[in-house]
């Protein structure tokens, strides 16, 4: 009889191929490229809000912008608690590849949090709000080195193309603090460039797997 623990050699040669390979479940590369997307979209938005303030062609009551700044928070929060629900109905992938970039962008979230904290209480504290403005720079070193990992996992050029950027970004930005203005069309540009982009390039490749894995089935 055939032992059922041991592994054919053509089992082992697809696994070792979607370890090369990288082959992602494309449900979960879905929903983090959909929270992605969907964050250098809105937060785009609220940027470009702002600018409009500047020109002066937005010229709200206080309490207008407020409850604009957080529908634009509540809309993201909604966006990216849908992605996490997914993410767990899609389960734990399989390859290794995989597996190691998502805990890469999981560990980043985490890190996000500590960063708002720490930025958010050093700025209300010493009541300069150019120390708040160096948590976008340090999300956006953070963004360079998890991309540089999903770079080196998968070797897609534009995977490394999103880390240089975000490294750059992140100098630019740090060096921008006391130039709000320039600041604010920095930080524009990266989150449509560096977030919604690659966002964007993750969601097409998810859904184009997802049909091909429906039209196999």
């Amino acid at each position: 009889m055939t032992d059922p623990s041991r592994s054919s050699p053509e089992a082992d040669l697809a696994f070792l191929r979607s370890i090369v390979q990288g082959g992602d479940n494309p449900k979960a590369t879905l929903t983090l490229g959909v929270a992605y997307l969907a964050g250098g979209l809105l937060y785009g938005l609220q940027c470009l809000f702002h600018l409009g303030q500047v020109w002066g062609l937005i010229r709200w009551p206080d309490l207008a912008n407020l409850a604009f700044v957080v529908a634009i928070t509540g809309a993201f929060f909604v966006v990216l608690t849908w992605a996490v629900r997914e993410d767990r109905k899609a389960g734990t992938a399989g390859p290794i590849v995989t597996r190691t970039l998502n805990a890469a962008f999981s560990a980043g979230g985490m890190a996000n949090l500590a960063i708002i904290i720490v930025f958010g209480v050093g700025a209300r504290r010493d009541e300069d709000f150019a120390v708040w403005l160096y948590y976008p720079a340090m999300i956006f070193a953070l963004q360079s080195a998890i991309w540089y990992v999903a770079w080196t996992l998968k070797k897609k050029p534009w995977m490394l193309a999103t880390s240089a950027g975000g490294w750059a970004t992140a100098v630019i930005l740090g060096l921008l603090v006391r130039d709000p203005v320039i600041y604010l069309y920095v930080c524009t540009a990266a989150l449509f460039l560096l977030f919604a982009a690659p966002g964007g390039i993750m969601t097409r490749d998810a859904l184009r797997k997802r049909a091909v894995g429906t039209d196999a089935d």
